[in-house]
């Protein structure tokens, strides 16, 4: 629903455009009935926030065109091929691999893309380094998490930007509870809620040094 009422604005029939194509934005005025001017407007925004760039210039009668391509960002973003190969993918090797494989393979790949996403951070405090953690969830994988701390650290969800693996294959949610340990620097233990709208929920042990 939310993707077909984006495609049904003017710039995401010009995402929709740019999927098939790179054009001028001559060519997007034509096709949508729109001046120039006007999709010049959108396309300076679109380029401002990375949905767009540009990739070369075009002869034409007068003068060249510029014109204009979907960033590799965009287009990852409007893939659907990711979840259902990623799904496949855990599927063949839950079927093929003893359990204590699979979660072995699992742990790494949440310590790797730990490694991938951890930034420099002034945080010194258990605290800090959840709170640290949980923006670097919501700013790089999507998250809607918050910190908690009344008795127990925890790392709470409003969602799960794993939604559709997690409810089939838990593992995932150990690859992450592996991911926000690398990120805190202690022992976290996923307590992920995975009923009909799957919730990311890591406890954080406190005083207990990192393995």
């Amino acid at each position: 629903m939310l993707k077909r009422q984006l495609m049904d604005t003017t710039r995401g029939r010009i995402v929709a455009l740019l999927q098939k194509d790179d054009l001028a934005v001559d060519d997007l005025a034509v096709a949508l009935r729109l001046t120039p001017n006007a999709v010049r407007s959108h396309i300076t925004a679109m380029e401002r926030d990375g949905v767009v760039q540009r990739v070369g210039l075009r002869p034409g009668t007068t003068r060249p065109f510029q014109t204009y391509q979907l960033t590799p960002e965009t287009d990852q973003l409007l893939s659907r091929a990711y979840i259902p190969f990623v799904s496949q993918l855990i599927s063949v090797l839950t079927a093929a691999l003893p359990a204590d494989d699979v979660e072995r393979l699992v742990r790494e790949a949440g310590r790797g893309l730990a490694r991938a996403l951890i930034r420099a951070s002034p945080a010194d405090t258990l605290e800090e380094k959840a709170a640290a953690a949980s923006v670097v969830l919501n700013e790089e994988l999507g998250s809607l998490t918050h910190v908690e701390s009344n008795g127990h650290l925890v790392i709470r969800g409003a969602g799960c930007p794993l939604s559709a693996l997690t409810g089939r294959h838990p593992a995932v949610c150990r690859a992450m509870e592996t991911l926000v340990t690398e990120m805190v620097g202690a022992p976290a233990r996923e307590c992920c809620d995975r009923s009909n709208r799957p919730k990311c929920c890591f406890d954080i042990a406190r005083d207990t040094p990192s393995t």
